[in-house]
Order: structure tokens, then sequence, then C-alpha cells
């Protein structure tokens, strides 16, 4: 029967020599690209002392952006949550009162904004669905890492920035924690 790829190749069961019965080749092989590696740069970094840079479009840690004003910009219409394929954003709205005008810039108010980081998949759909440019995933830091499942609920506590800064993709008032910070834009990026 002809092949419909074109591909078809005949297999013989040819005689294996003495040298392939006892793999020399290829043990040979292996030890010579295991000689390169050994003896080649090494790619390792020593990681909190020296620190990786992202590319522009790497999506890190989320942050909840305020405006000039330094007030909140979300206004818990949903879409993130809506948005999430992985259904780790939960919000509870609530109406802003006369004390808290400063602090939310619309009547309505995400009094509750978590995000299970064990289920986010880092995709930025909750970025592209917000209107009012509320939520970012910054370049600039990574997810930490622990050992208790609890403190992956990220609430506002963590994820609203702490000043304005008008650079949407930079957490304002400095990195989420130093250890998980990486200078931006100084080396050529790697990943």
């Amino acid at each position: 029967m002809q092949s419909l790829s074109g591909r078809k190749k005949n297999v013989v069961n040819k005689k294996m020599t003495i040298g392939e019965k006892l793999y020399l080749p290829a043990i040979i092989g292996g030890m010579f690209v295991t000689l390169k590696h050994f003896f080649g740069k090494s790619k390792t970094v020593k990681y909190p002392e020296v620190k990786r840079n992202f590319s522009e479009n790497y999506r890190g840690l989320h942050v909840l952006k305020k405006d000039d004003t330094g007030a909140e910009r979300c206004t818990a219409c949903g879409l993130c949550a809506l948005s999430c394929p992985a259904e780790a954003i939960t919000m509870t709205a609530a109406e802003r009162t006369k004390e808290d005008k400063g602090l939310y810039r619309e009547e309505k108010y995400a009094a509750v904004y978590e995000i299970n980081m064990l289920r986010c998949i880092f995709c930025g759909l909750c970025e592209e669905a917000c209107p009012k440019q509320a939520i970012f995933l910054t370049s600039e830091e990574i997810a930490p890492a622990n050992y208790d499942r609890g403190d992956f609920i990220f609430g506002k506590d963590k994820l609203v920035e702490k000043q304005h800064h008008p650079v949407g993709k930079i957490r304002g008032g400095g990195p989420y924690s130093k250890e998980h910070y990486h200078q931006h834009g100084k080396n050529k990026s790697i990943f």
C-alpha cells in the first residue's frame, strides 16, 4: 500500500556489530556531550544574590492601581472575575459612605477583593477585561513561595499599591518584598 505522506521506510532487521552490542559508541558520545557541558560556561545563577531580568511582556504579581488623587480605581464591576478562566478572583461590592469619599473613585467599590494565587494561571485576561484599568500584572515581581496554602490568598492588603505610580506595570511604593524584586531594564532580558 502506498504511503500518503511519502515518508514510508522499510524496516530492516540488520545484525548489530560487536561495538554496537557493547554500546561503546553511544557511551562515548554521551560522555563527550557531558564533558562539553561540564567545561562550558554555566547558565545557573545564584538566585537571591543574582537576579535575572524579565521580558517586557512577563506577567507577575497582580496590583490594584490607584488614580492620581490616591483613590482606588476598582469599581467592583466584576468583569475581571467573570473573565478569569481559573475562577481565582472573588470580590464583594459595597456602597461608599461620606467618610470614604477620598478612598474610592465611584459610589461602588470592592470591599473584599481576593485572588487565589494557587488557582491563578497569570493569563492577563483580568487586566484586559477591566474597564477602569484598575488591575495590572506587574512585570517586575514573581509570586513568592510559601508552605502555607492560606498565604496564597491575596487580599487588598497585598494587592493595592501603596502610592500611585503612573506607569501601569509597576507597583507603586516599591516592590512587594525586596527578595522578589528584579532590577528592570538594566541588562538584556534572557527570558
